[in-house]
């Protein structure tokens, strides 16, 4: 295919300077959502099992529910029922109410103990898959304008640079795409290699990425379309509203849970129930929320599908299931959650979405490293400053995040030993983590900081699955151990990364002592009598 030179370099430029002003913080995005894939997953690892009850047999819901609602009086305002074997079987909130993040939540667990009686345990609620839903969301920006985070609107305005950094990189490849789609030539530059690599990954993944970065802009400034689209309708309601009544419910009047599955049941055949919350239950304003999902119809919520319905008159009022009394925005809005997280695939279907995250998180990596390598300077070992300052704040940036969150998931368990507010904990970790790497980028040149960055984060890593065997092997240090397949398969994944991570390490070690030297990378000088492979394996 032919287009006109003037034509490409013009999308050329657009696309560099869209990928490399929104590049690092789209990384943050990419790789924390990756890892949010897996938030059921992080909460049960992350929670200690003594916090947490067994799941009771059919029927013991109910008994759960009547001792509950009978003796503790904020468990009215806000109870949820869990189904789940990974679960406590019924929870209420002491602090908080399991909306956003809030680092000071407390929830109540109760089930049946050893012998039979009904017991409770208060315990902080562990938001490490919250803050990493928080790094997504936001890159990582705090800060709040109205009801809404400051960063997500900062990532929906970067989602905006980043789909026209798509469709202009796609425009300005296609002359040579047929050519160099599949080819990877590392014997060539390094910056032939990194843009093949660059090319490879964007446009084998281009459709997932156009579908990140539309859904991403239509959920940050969802309020404004909502606005714009209320305009259009007037007083027509775009979305299903309970209606209204002035009568004071009360829960002595609440239909059994018996009643209230084969309702569930009758209306989506064939789902599991997940978890039924009930809110407001002495309020002329009830409601129930009920998470439901199926092994083979696609998930149009973030996890689950769902039905919100009246408790006590059993009236569905909306839900996410085909063929459902959901209306046409509440369909497309839906859809859009199941399209950005993945929940329409089943567990593939996350499997894929992860690996597309982390994908996506090195195509912005390797944009950066393409732009510093395309910008060399051959013939002198002074590099530009706009090279050099690119360099550190890609370091910086992007390892700095897989450092504090790798610290993170590495302190979990410890930290749920000490006294401290685990959550604010983890923010601590993070951002202090983030900026010493920052910090030291700049200090120490970008070079010395991945090393060393890349080796931090592989031993972190590998000290998440060690923890648990120190939990086996000293079970009196208070630790707990992986003890179901999908907590052991979070602590085997964390192997890979530990030795992805190391080997970069190795590679960028090899490529700044002994790489070219007319480079923004090269280090003259080593420590006296220390040879590559001794700072390789020993540092």
């Amino acid at each position: 295919m032919k287009i006109r030179a003037d034509i490409v370099r013009t999308y050329q430029t657009l696309h560099t300077w869209t990928g490399i002003t929104t590049g690092l913080l789209l990384f943050i995005g990419f790789f924390a959502g990756a890892l949010v894939m897996f938030t059921d997953t992080i909460d049960q690892w992350s929670t200690p099992p003594s916090k947490q009850f067994s799941q009771v047999s059919e029927g013991q819901h109910q008994v759960l529910l009547n001792h509950v609602l009978a003796n503790e009086e904020k468990a009215i305002n806000a109870v949820t029922l869990h189904y789940s074997d990974n679960h406590s079987p019924i929870t209420w909130y002491e602090e908080g109410n399991g909306r956003g993040v809030n680092v000071n939540e407390q929830v109540w667990h109760a089930g049946f103990n050893e012998h039979g009686e009904i017991n409770k345990e208060l315990s902080q609620v562990n938001h490490l898959s919250g803050l990493l839903d928080y790094l997504h969301q936001t890159g990582g920006i705090f800060g709040e304008i109205g009801h809404h985070l400051f960063g997500g609107y900062i990532l929906g305005i970067a989602s905006f640079l980043y789909f026209i950094a798509l469709i202009s990189g796609l425009i300005f490849l296609l002359p040579t795409l047929v050519k160099s789609f599949f080819a990877l030539r590392k014997d060539k530059s390094a910056s032939r290699f990194w843009l093949d690599s660059h090319n490879l990954i964007g446009v084998s993944s281009l459709p997932f990425h156009i579908v990140i970065a539309f859904t991403v802009f239509v959920f940050a400034f969802h309020d404004f379309l909502y606005g714009w689209l209320f305009g259009v309708y007037g007083d027509k309601k775009l979305f299903p509203e309970p209606q209204k009544s002035e009568y004071q419910y009360n829960v002595k009047e609440l239909p059994s849970l018996d009643e209230i599955t084969a309702k569930i049941q009758a209306y989506a055949p064939g789902y599991q129930i997940e978890r039924i919350a009930l809110s407001r239950l002495n309020t002329t304003s009830p409601s129930a929320s009920v998470n439901i999902t199926h092994p083979r119809e696609m998930m149009r919520g973030p996890t689950t599908d769902f039905i919100f319905m009246h408790p006590y008159t059993l009236e569905i009022n909306a839900s996410s299931i085909k063929g459902g009394d959901q209306g046409i925005w509440v369909s497309i809005v839906s859809s859009l959650f199941a399209l950005h997280f993945g929940s329409y695939g089943g567990t593939l279907g996350q499997w894929a979405y992860f690996v597309m995250g982390l994908l996506g998180a090195l195509l912005f990596y390797t944009g950066n490293l393409l732009w510093i390598e395309k910008r060399r300077k051959q013939k002198q070992a002074t590099q530009s400053k706009s090279s050099l300052v690119l360099a550190k704040l890609t370091v910086g940036i992007a390892l700095g995040c897989i450092c504090a969150i790798s610290l993170a998931f590495a302190a979990t368990k410890w930290l749920s030993l000490t006294s401290l507010n685990v959550n604010i904990a983890y923010l601590w970790l993070y951002y202090l983590t983030f900026f010493v790497v920052v910090i030291t980028a700049f200090i120490k040149g970008p070079s010395v900081t991945a090393i060393y960055t890349l080796k931090a984060s592989a031993i972190l890593c590998l000290i998440v699955p060690l923890n648990s065997l120190l939990a086996i092997l000293l079970p009196n240090l208070g630790l707990w151990h992986a003890d179901s397949f999908s907590e052991i398969m979070l602590e085997v994944m964390a192997l890979p990364f530990a030795w992805f991570f190391y080997a970069c390490a190795s590679k960028v070690a090899k490529r700044v002592y002994k790489g070219e030297k007319n480079s923004v990378w090269y280090v003259a000088e080593k420590a006296a009598n220390t040879t590559n492979e001794e700072l390789v394996i020993h540092s």
